[in-house]
């Protein structure tokens, strides 16, 4: 009798902190990801993992990363602020993406964040991580889903057809003595809006002034290129009313990074304005496109990107969680 061949047995899935493992374990699984964020965003992405290789040599980084027969096939990192978590970045290497070990990596996340005194909150924004209305993310009795759209233009083919802003105003390329005026501007400008719920910096001008910080000195959000970020003003009264800051994420591709208008001049043609005008300074720069990112239900907004010429080239879930703690 011929023998019963038996299907081959998966290699269990073990959690590792990423204290112990070292740079070069994490080698193959950065490189992948840096070629994808390459390839699916026109985003380089290698100073951003050059920061998690320097970070995990230190033994400094808090995360955990999966290892199934010796090779790391997933990590994620997170890090604490105030009262706040914030995961930073989770990839699971392509051939074994899944919704699975996806949430694994999140649980793993979430599970210290949450057991941290004075943590009540947790907040991410996870392009690598397509939106997918089916996901059944970790601690459903605390989260928020938000759908996020990444979204392109061809700066090659743009019309960028200067507007006519129905509102007397002028615009100054940006200037670091506008940071607390606009700080003070994003608070405003957020108050009740749903991104005040994803971003907890919205909601003040503290945080609001961190927000801007963060952009201005980190790559997160790629290198910010000053001849591409603006400042309106109001004519009669020289009031800051609006800012589009601009960063470069590869040599030829921007980011619009932030962009709002004060609540007095919603709708007056402002805010398209300074887009054009950040657009039209990328493109003079050699930028062959740009990227934004935009929650999905700020209509207004998308309609405004798409009115411009911008396309949504991938969906993405912003996650919050929140009442943990009693």
């Amino acid at each position: 009798m011929a023998a019963r061949l038996q299907p081959p047995v998966a290699p269990p899935v073990e959690v590792v902190d990423l204290r112990r493992l070292s740079a070069r374990d994490l080698e193959p699984l950065l490189a992948e990801e840096t070629q994808f964020w390459g390839s699916d965003l026109e985003w380089d992405f290698e100073k951003s993992a050059d920061l998690v290789r320097r970070f995990v040599e230190l033994r400094a980084l808090n995360g955990s990363a999966l290892v199934e027969d010796g090779l790391v096939t997933g990590y994620v990192y997170y890090v604490l602020e105030e009262n706040k978590g914030l995961i930073g970045d989770l990839y699971v290497r392509h051939e074994f993406q899944g919704a699975g070990r996806e949430k694994q990596l999140l649980e793993a996340a979430l599970d210290p964040v949450m057991a941290t005194p004075h943590v009540s909150r947790v907040e991410c924004q996870l392009m690598m991580l397509r939106g997918d209305p089916r996901r059944v993310a970790p601690r459903p009795q605390y989260l928020r889903t938000f759908e996020r759209n990444f979204m392109t233009i061809d700066l090659r083919h743009a019309a960028l057809r200067e507007g006519k802003p129905r509102r007397p105003i002028y615009i100054e390329k940006w200037s670091d003595r506008y940071q607390d005026g606009a700080a003070h501007l994003i608070a405003a400008a957020y108050t009740g809006h749903i991104d005040g719920l994803i971003n907890d910096q919205y909601r003040g001008s503290v945080g609001a002034r961190r927000f801007l910080y963060n952009i201005v000195q980190y790559p997160g959000c790629g290198a910010f290129y000053r001849p591409a970020s603006f400042a309106a003003f109001e004519a009669v009264s020289g009031h800051l009313c609006g800012i589009s800051l601009a960063s470069l994420v590869a040599p030829e591709c921007g980011h619009i990074t932030q962009i709002c208008v004060a609540p007095n001049v919603k709708g007056t043609g402002v805010g398209h304005e300074l887009l054009r005008q950040s657009l039209t300074a990328l493109r003079e720069a050699g930028c062959r496109s740009a990227s934004l990112t935009v929650t999905a239900a700020n209509s207004e907004a998308v309609s405004l990107y798409e009115r411009v010429g911008f396309e949504t080239v991938r969906r993405f879930s912003a996650f919050v969680w929140e009442g943990f703690q009693r």
